[in-house]
């Protein structure tokens, strides 16, 4: 080391010093001592001897009187920074750029150099200090120089200091006095670098294809159409589907005009023009698409989806299969509703009509009436009855799953959120409807959540950031009072307006009882029972029922009947005991205070109720009716239901021409009694009149 050369390099910057001096060091560290200067730190001493290696001829210049007469200087000519010109290769193609140095000779030079050396798809503009007026680009190149950069510049590429060249490395090897063999391994070093920059470029462009071809697959795959036009009206992207679509063979789309390719002339101005419209319908020779547009803000290129009209319809229908293998469709119609009560009929009426509306609907009635068959039938019959049908009990889902049941969570959002994040029912009943049930039972706190869903039609996730637009109809039904639930400050007012738009009121059965024989043979049938004989006695006592649990009540009571029953028949013995029924209505009526039909004004005695099922009825009120059937029939030789009844009025017992006829049949029942058709009226038997004997023997 005793013995190596010395070679001073002086520069103009630190930044430039430390970069010749690395790449000195690498190519001849191993046979002379390298030390560097840089003029902005004002440290170059005087040099007496010795090699002299200066950046530039500038600085040469301002250095002159600091080498003696035995100096030999070199000057360096400098080329491209090879280790990060990568970056170039990242610039799309076309694009205007700054080349910033410190004199315009240099920044010619560089921009000779990257030319040369095939960097040539950007558009160079240069910039150096002194110069005023250059094309306002939004990025620069510089070779180390970044405070030469202006400041309208939004990015800088800084490709590092230039290096010395590979004449003045071989200028440098000569004036060392190396012998042929070291110059040519050091020449062969400096070679290598040159063969590095090869590769690395090679490599750059080698991924940037594998990119594009990778790119051009998931493009090609996509089963919609995709067109990409640049910015001055030339097609980038025409994938394979579009090809199809439009009838385009042989790639011959790519780069060429929009409209030198596409023969409809509306189409091409929809995909090129700044409408607010962002979707449209269009009819082709071969064709019927529907376009979806966008433009990207990075280089104001237009992308467009095309889908084929008539492959989205099936996918649509298949989408509705799908829904309806979930369950998501509406199962019942205004036909699966069973009745021909007047009021059930006028109450079918306004729901048609209500049906064909978009507004939200409340529908309010007791529990048990029906208000789901309802819901799903008006979503049957409505312009979205081909959309999705859900449903949602809110008395039935737990406080903390409301929300996300609701409205979706996106992923991490709490503890056990599905990955990926799940849609919510809104988000699944978009172009349907979504029928909420129990709409009471809901917290203060989603309640605020669904009302500002109600009033913006758009929704945002558990967890989420962004706002969902939401297209869908609401049906909402409670079974309690709403009005109460707002004056005791437990339902928000403004969602009761927000909800009862339009209010449709389901009649408990009680109001329905000439629909009630209809809905027992209904249920039978559905029970698959048609073997089932009725005893006419059991449909005159089921009626005579108020039913505050309605038609679920009415079921429940009959699948009972069809379990207990013998002989495949129905008789009054198989109707169940009074504590099987209900015996005030749940949630909601107007007409709590209305008796049972055909009920007797209630007595202040403790006689069993009028309305009592008949298991439920005494034997001490069976055994005074038969003994007041018994006198009738000494006095008028026959018993008629009329004279009976005014007869049990007289003796203080309130009996209805009804419930005569329920209590004269389980007499009949008995053996006690015989009711004939006709005017023949009732007879007792001889058990009936040895029973009467046993109750009012006569007096000795």
């Amino acid at each position: 080391m005793a013995n190596q050369q010395e070679v001073v390099l002086l520069t103009g910057s630190d930044d430039t010093r430390r970069a010749l001096e690395s790449q000195l060091e690498e190519i001849i560290g191993d046979v002379a001592r390298i030390r560097s200067y840089a003029a902005e730190e004002g440290q170059i001493p005087f040099i007496e001897d010795g090699i002299v290696l200066l950046s530039s001829q500038q600085l040469a210049e301002e250095v002159r009187d600091s080498l003696g007469p035995g100096c030999t200087p070199i000057m360096a000519e400098r080329a491209i920074n090879f280790h990060h010109i990568d970056q170039l290769f990242e610039l799309e193609d076309g694009l205007d750029v700054l080349y910033v140095n410190d004199s315009l000779e240099n920044v010619q030079r560089a921009v000779e150099s990257l030319r040369s050396l095939g960097i040539d798809h950007l558009n160079y503009h240069p910039w150096y200090p002194g110069k005023t007026h250059a094309k306002r680009c939004s990025v620069a190149i510089t070779p180390g120089e970044p405070s030469l950069v202006p400041d309208w510049v939004t990015r800088i590429v800084d490709i590092g200091p230039r290096l010395i060249d590979v004449t003045s490395i071989i200028a440098l090897l000569n004036a060392l006095g190396l012998d042929i063999a070291t110059q040519r391994i050091l020449s062969d070093r400096y070679i290598q670098k040159i063969i590095d920059l090869s590769k690395r470029i090679a490599r750059v462009s080698r991924d940037a294809r594998q990119v594009s071809a990778h790119l051009k697959q998931v493009v090609d795959g996509v089963h919609d159409g995709i067109l990409a036009v640049s910015r001055e009206g030339y097609i980038t992207v025409f994938n394979g589907i579009l090809e199809d679509i439009l009838d385009v063979r042989d790639g011959r789309a790519i780069g060429r005009k929009l409209e030198d390719v596409i023969e409809l002339p509306e189409l091409v101005q929809f995909i090129g023009d700044d409408d607010a419209e962002s979707s449209r319908y269009f009819t082709l020779a071969n064709a019927e698409i529907m376009v979806h547009r966008l433009t990207l803000d990075s280089d104001q290129s237009r992308v467009a989806t095309i889908k084929n009209a008539g492959e989205t319809l099936e996918m649509e229908r298949k989408r509705r299969q799908a829904l309806m293998r979930k369950g998501h469709y509406a199962k019942y119609t205004f036909n699966d509703i069973v009745g021909h009560s007047d009021e059930l009929q006028n109450t079918k009426r306004i729901a048609r009509k209500l049906a064909q509306s978009e507004l939200t609907i409340l529908i309010e009635g007791e529990s048990g009436t029906g208000k789901e068959l309802f819901a799903s039938s008006i979503h049957h019959a409505s312009p979205r009855h081909n959309g999705p049908f859900l449903a949602v009990n809110f008395s039935a889902l737990p406080e903390d799953l409301v929300e996300s049941e609701l409205f979706g969570h996106d992923e991490g959002a709490f503890t056990g959120a599905r990955k990926g994040g799940r849609k919510g029912l809104f988000e699944q009943a978009h172009g349907g409807t979504l029928f909420l049930d129990e709409i009471g039972d809901i917290s203060l706190k989603v309640q605020a959540r669904l009302l500002r869903v109600l009033q913006e039609k758009e929704l945002l996730r558990v967890g989420g950031t962004d706002i969902i637009p939401v297209d869908v109809r609401i049906i909402a039904a409670t079974n309690r009072h709403l009005l109460t639930l707002v004056e005791n400050n437990q339902f928000r007012e403004d969602l009761y307006h927000r909800l009862k738009v339009l209010y449709l009121h389901l009649p408990p059965l009680r109001r329905r009882a000439e629909d009630i024989e209809e809905l027992i043979r209904y249920t039978i049938h559905q029970a698959g029972r048609q073997d089932i004989y009725i005893n006419p006695a059991v449909i005159n006592a089921l009626a005579d029922y108020p039913w505050f649990g309605n038609i679920r009540e009415l079921r429940n009571t009959l699948d009972y009947m069809l379990a207990v029953c013998e002989d495949n028949e129905l008789q009054l013995r198989d109707i169940p005991a009074e504590g099987f029924f209900q015996t005030t209505p749940i949630g909601l009526s107007s007409d709590i205070s209305r008796p049972a039909p055909n009920a007797a004004t209630p007595q202040t005695d403790t006689r069993t109720p009028s309305n009592a099922p008949p298991s439920a009825i005494p034997q001490h009120e069976l055994d005074s009716l038969l003994c007041l059937a018994y006198n009738l029939q000494q006095i008028e030789g026959r018993i008629s239901r009329v004279k009976l009844a005014r007869s049990a009025q007289a003796s203080g017992h309130a009996f209805t021409e009804q419930q005569i006829r329920l209590r004269m049949n389980l007499l009949q029942d008995k053996g006690l009694v015989v009711q004939y058709r006709g005017r023949s009226g009732t007879r007792l038997t001889p058990a009936g009149e040895a029973k009467v004997m046993q109750l009012a023997p006569p007096e000795a």
